[in-house]
């Protein structure tokens, strides 16, 4: 396969009229459907990870004797967090090293050795015989998941031109919404399909593996951006300025106030998906179960009735992410900074979010409730992959970006146990309505709720960062 030369630029003759795509070369394309590809699997194996969690941890925390049906469903909860908990540390940790590591060693070769990882690991989950091996699963599988986005998302910024840059990592990040829509309609088709004879959770945690073969076209084709290869070539003027170099991100006082804005900015994104807005699969389950328990059905029934409906959820709660992720490229390029956009969809976010976890309750509520706050929520995420690479000189790109990105996820993995420890201890009491009377989905709204205050500190952290619409990347 022949592409162009990489270093192409686009045609001087380019009007500011022009589509943002005009004058692209084919390796322009290649490398946008690369790194597309590889995020859109990465959203995958989180995705399918969040429909298949309780599943799997219901299965594996079993029916110790001695306790009652209410301590189960509590410890499945609480359980459930902590699984969530562990896989954002492993996602930080990773983040953390392969994204020093894509600074040292090259976008291209971090890449695949990411893909491979969360791959791998995604496989052996379905394989856990136990809780902790399960946990420890997917603190692997955290690990590739967390460097692909800022070795990514540094590939693109650094390869595309700079017209075209923000319009090319808001399309990389809109795709990655298509990863999680392919799990959801995973799930959707097991919970379609009878008596499998064998656990839908662990189907799906196989599936998980296919992305590995990515991680061969990137080894033959791919070429690391020639903005790196010049910063490796040139070498530091000075040991705080080689590539990767932390000393340099926290010794610079520009670069640490980046850093420290981003990662802040993060921080409230990611409590708000992976603390509240994943969980919206949980709490369609605990809505429902009764529904259809009441229907006598069995349990097989339930359980395949309860991954169908969380599938869908989850569909259309991406769909509503893919033209989020569209609203805010479009805000932030042609009418609003990357500040003021952020600031609209942190607050649409904290709103709609805490008005959905307090309302549903229908089954029709799921097809406009869920869209509109995924629409909100993942917006962010479509900032923070244009926003973050324009924070950081090429020396520093992978390693700042991952750094607000992941260290923020780090601190982030407080959110999910958060929930946990709020529905299955603080409000665990609100289940009882009267004697005899119980409503198991409120523990989860009143958390959800409360939760939602976390979106107070991306608007919090906006002051202290610089706005980037219509300038270069920092070199």
């Amino acid at each position: 396969m022949h592409f162009d030369d990489p270093s192409n630029q686009m045609a001087t003759t380019i009007k500011d009229s022009d589509p943002w795509h005009k004058g692209l070369t084919r390796y322009h394309w290649f490398v946008l459907m690369v790194a597309a590809l590889g995020w859109l699997f990465d959203t995958m194996d989180q995705q399918l990870f969040t429909l298949a969690r309780m599943p799997a941890i219901t299965e594996l925390y079993g029916k110790p004797a001695g306790m009652s049906p209410d301590d189960v469903k509590a410890a499945v909860n609480y359980h459930g967090g902590v699984a969530t908990s562990v896989f954002m540390i492993g996602w930080a940790i990773g983040g953390l090293f392969f994204g020093i590591l894509g600074d040292k060693i090259g976008r291209a070769k971090t890449m695949m050795f990411t893909i491979l990882i969360y791959s791998i690991f995604t496989g052996l989950s379905a394989f856990s015989i136990g809780i902790y091996d399960f946990m420890a699963f997917r603190f692997l599988t955290g690990l590739g998941v967390g460097g692909e986005f800022a070795v990514g998302v540094a590939l693109v910024a650094e390869v595309m031109p700079d017209r075209a840059r923000a319009y090319a990592l808001g399309w990389l990040q809109a795709l990655s919404a298509i990863g999680n829509i392919t799990a959801a309609l995973i799930s959707i088709s097991l919970g379609l399909v009878e008596d499998i004879g064998y656990s839908r959770w662990r189907i799906m945690f196989i599936i998980g593996t296919f992305p590995a073969l990515l991680a061969i076209l990137i080894r033959s084709r791919l070429k690391e951006p020639e903005k790196w290869a010049k910063a490796k070539q040139a070498g530091p003027d000075q040991i705080d300025q080689e590539l990767g170099s932390l000393r340099e991100l926290f010794g610079n006082p520009r670069w640490r106030r980046n850093t420290l804005a981003g990662m802040a900015m993060a921080f409230s994104g990611v409590v708000g998906l992976w603390g509240i807005g994943f969980f919206s699969a949980d709490l369609v389950r605990t809505i429902f179960r009764k529904h259809f328990e009441a229907q006598g059905l069995t349990a097989e029934l339930v359980n395949q009735k309860l991954t169908l409906w969380t599938g869908i959820n989850s569909l259309v709660l991406n769909i509503g992410a893919f033209f989020g992720i569209h609203a805010y490229s479009k805000l932030t390029n042609t009418r609003l900074g990357r500040k003021p956009t952020f600031a609209i969809f942190y607050v649409l976010a904290m709103v709609w979010t805490a008005f959905t976890f307090w309302n549903l309750d229908k089954f029709s509520e799921i097809f406009w409730m869920i869209p509109i706050m995924g629409f909100c929520q993942i917006a962010l995420f479509g900032g923070f992959a244009i926003y973050f690479p324009e924070l950081f000189p090429t020396r520093l790109r992978s390693t700042g970006t991952s750094f607000c990105y992941n260290v923020g996820r780090l601190v982030a993995a407080v959110g999910p146990f958060t929930l946990g420890y709020l529905t299955s201890n603080v409000f665990k009491g609100y289940a009882v309505i009267s004697p005899g009377v119980t409503d198991d989905s409120l523990p989860y709204r009143y958390a959800g709720v409360v939760m939602c205050s976390f979106f107070l500190i991306g608007l919090v952290a906006l002051p202290f960062a610089p706005e980037t619409k219509g300038k270069p990347l920092p070199e």
